[in-house]
């Protein structure tokens, strides 16, 4: 079980992001970073805008559909992609909303979870390890 658990934080912050396109001390972000931000997590947590903006990519359709089976449920969905929400909030502050330093994090993250737990907040962290958990322990 130890195994499952170290692969969902990459699992975790690859599908959420893919699927829509540290310290916790982020970096101040300009104005345009600051509504991209915004445009995203409003996306990652409003159902109906997440549910349209899946329905136009057939690749963000088919890793969520993916993350459905993955998840078994409503409810984890929900707090699947509330989660991943908090991730790319961290992962865009402190990456200063450079779009090079976030897909090298996601794609640290695809070899080397732990590196990417590093750079996420303790209150994250703890929130991701409880998500994975239920994850890990859920009937297949």
């Amino acid at each position: 079980m130890t195994r499952v658990r170290s692969r969902w934080p990459a699992i975790l912050l690859v599908g959420a992001l893919l699927a829509l396109g540290a310290p916790a001390h982020g970096q101040r972000l300009d104005p345009a970073s600051m509504e991209a931000l915004a445009a995203t997590l409003r996306v990652l947590q409003d159902p109906a805008l997440r549910k349209g903006a899946i329905a136009k990519d057939p690749k963000a359709a088919a890793i969520d559909s993916q993350m459905r089976g993955m998840m078994g449920s409503d409810t984890l969905m929900a707090e699947f992609y509330d989660l991943a929400a908090q991730i790319f909030e961290e992962l865009t502050r402190n990456s200063g909303g450079d779009a090079k330093k976030m897909t090298q994090a996601l794609e640290q993250g695809r070899t080397d979870p732990a590196g990417v737990a590093a750079l996420l907040s303790p209150t994250t962290l703890e929130r991701l390890r409880e998500f994975s958990g239920k994850i890990a322990d859920r009937p297949r």
